[in-house]
């Protein structure tokens, strides 16, 4: 009789914590700076936002699209009236309202991706490919002919500088005299503008081309002439299959269900996130390299950059196995190379990272210079 009572007390528990587990409910929401179709940040943030809703058992989330960077907080008051208890903010030009509605709800707890000030009910997230672009700048000046690369760019803020110059520093690794030439849009989403800068870039002679904006618009401009690219958040090999050589693929998802999870175990509150500040790369599996899922490079170039040699030391190896060891290196759990190692010094010849130290995450989230190789005007450079 005694252990068919304790049976079913322990049934009736396990019920009990089922139920309460079930019951927990967490409503999450993300501002989004561009249209969840733009097939590049906006689209993989969305579709992060779906993977953990199917990851995370009584996650409830929504969105709004398309918020200009001056009209945050109004969209974060309208939310939090709507009962969000976790606000995700996705473009760096957010940074300021983002932690003004931190101050204006301390209940609420604040995600901001991309910047760098936090508060007690507020962390910071960024999944950045500056080691991704790095590699695909040692495939760049690996292939281009002309030693020319040309940069479609949204805006000149540290991320893009940043990716910039780890592009420029990869590009002139394999090839010392590539340059990096930079159109600056002034747009995350705007397809006629990025047209008309990748056309431009083709035009003055660059034969490969990068970008940061927010659609497939340079591979598909790229592709027309027959000039090779590299896709940018999201696969696009299909959108160009003959001339995406890789690029970069961002899983913020990782991201978004580590920190999602940890609010709902009660391990992140709105009083202890002053100094959290998630800086993923490819080791954490928060970005990769490729041009598509399973293709670290479109087989079209593999045999050019099998046959382009660089220098490591004193010793001569191929670009191809270069990338691949670096990729493997960079993947491991204690990675020992970075991209930006000293003596690196900007384009004006100013010494940024002394010899022998890697640049810190505070310096590399704050930069306000470009690496020697970058051309073309590029706003709020010092000057010193």
């Amino acid at each position: 009789m005694k252990k068919a009572l304790a049976g079913l007390a322990a049934a009736a528990l396990a019920v009990s914590m089922m139920a309460s587990a079930q019951d927990k409910k967490l409503t999450a929401c993300f501002v989004y700076v561009g249209p969840i179709g733009d097939v590049g940040w906006t689209f993989a943030h969305n579709d992060a936002r779906l993977l953990s809703e199917k990851a995370i058992p009584g996650l409830e989330t929504k969105y709004v699209e398309s918020v200009s960077e001056g009209n945050a907080l109004p969209t974060i008051d309208r939310l939090v009236t709507q009962g969000c208890k976790v606000v995700f903010t996705t473009s760096f030009g957010f940074m300021d309202q983002t932690l003004e509605a931190a101050q204006k709800y301390p209940d609420v707890i604040f995600a901001h991706a991309s910047g760098f000030k936090r508060a007690p009910n507020m962390l910071t997230y960024m999944a950045d490919f500056y080691e991704v672009y790095y590699l695909n700048g040692l495939m760049a000046g690996a292939l281009s002919k002309s030693g020319k690369l040309g940069y479609v760019a949204a805006f000149p803020i540290p991320e893009l500088k940043r990716h910039i110059s780890a592009f420029a520093l990869g590009a002139r690794a394999a090839n010392p005299k590539a340059t990096v030439n930079v159109k600056w849009i002034n747009a995350w989403f705007d397809p006629a503008k990025a047209k008309e800068a990748a056309e431009a870039l083709m035009s003055e002679g660059n034969d490969i081309l990068a970008f940061t904006e927010d659609t497939a618009t340079v591979v598909q401009v790229a592709s027309k002439k027959g000039v090779p690219s590299f896709g940018h958040y999201n696969p696009m090999y299909k959108y160009a299959p003959d001339t995406v050589i890789s690029g970069q693929i961002v899983h913020w998802e990782k991201i978004y269900i580590d920190i999602l999870k940890k609010v709902m175990s009660g391990a992140y509150t709105t009083k202890n996130l002053q100094n959290v500040d998630y800086w993923w790369l490819l080791k954490d599996k928060a970005v990769e390299l490729g041009a598509d899922d399973n293709v670290l490079i479109n087989p079209k170039f593999v045999d050019a950059l099998k046959k382009a040699t660089m220098k490591v030391g004193a010793n001569t190896v191929s670009v191809y196995d270069r990338i691949i060891a670096l990729n493997k290196n960079l993947n491991s759990a204690k990675p020992t190379f970075h991209p930006f190692t000293g003596p690196i010094r900007d384009r004006k010849g100013i010494l940024r990272i002394p010899a022998g130290r890697a640049a810190s995450v505070l310096e590399l989230n704050t930069m306000t210079w470009v690496a020697q190789g970058v051309v073309g005007e590029v706003a709020d450079e010092p000057t010193k």
